[in-house]
C-alpha cells in the first residue's frame, strides 16, 4: 500500500511539472488557412488613419501609443505585450496578425466580438469591411525604419 501512494505521488509530481512546462512553451499557433491570407486593403493614408482609430479603441491600453507593449494595462499582465516594431512581429503574415487579433491567446484577449466584421474573420477571411485590413496596415507602421 505504501508503494502505491509513493507511485501515485511521483506520477502527480511529474504531471504537474509537465503541465507547467507545456504551458510555458505553448506557442501561438495560427491555422494554415489564416497564415496564407493577404490583406485586401491598400495601406493608403485613409487606411492608416482608420487603423489608428481602431488601435486607439482596442489595442493602445495594453500595447501603448507606440506599440512597444508599454500601455497602461501592461503592468497588470504576467507577460508584457510584444513590441510591434520587432522583426519577429513584422515578419508575420497579414493573416497571422488578423487571426491573433480576433482570436487572442492567453492574456491577449480575442476581439472577435468587438472589432467589426467578426463573422467574416471567424470564417477565415478579412471580410467585406475595411476595419480588419486597416488595423493590420496600421500595425505595419510600427516597423523600425
Amino acid at each position: 500500500m505504501k508503494s502505491y501512494w509513493l507511485m501515485f505521488g511521483l506520477i502527480a509530481c511529474i504531471a504537474t511539472v509537465l503541465a507547467f512546462t507545456t504551458q510555458q512553451e505553448d506557442p501561438w499557433k495560427v491555422p494554415k488557412n489564416y497564415e496564407t491570407l493577404k490583406n485586401p486593403v491598400t495601406a493608403d493614408k485613409a487606411s492608416i488613419i482608420s487603423g489608428k482609430e481602431i488601435y486607439g479603441s482596442y489595442c493602445r491600453n495594453c500595447h501603448g501609443k507606440d506599440g512597444k507593449g508599454d500601455g497602461n494595462r501592461s503592468a497588470n499582465l504576467d507577460k508584457a505585450p510584444g513590441d510591434f516594431a520587432l522583426a519577429t512581429f513584422q515578419q508575420q503574415t497579414d493573416g497571422a496578425l488578423l487571426y491573433k487579433i480576433y482570436f487572442g491567446h492567453r492574456e491577449m484577449p480575442g476581439f472577435i466580438k468587438k472589432i467589426p466584421d467578426a463573422k467574416a474573420v471567424s470564417q477565415g477571411n478579412f471580410g467585406k469591411t475595411r476595419s480588419p485590413g486597416d488595423l493590420v496596415n496600421y500595425l505595419r507602421t510600427f516597423a523600425k525604419k
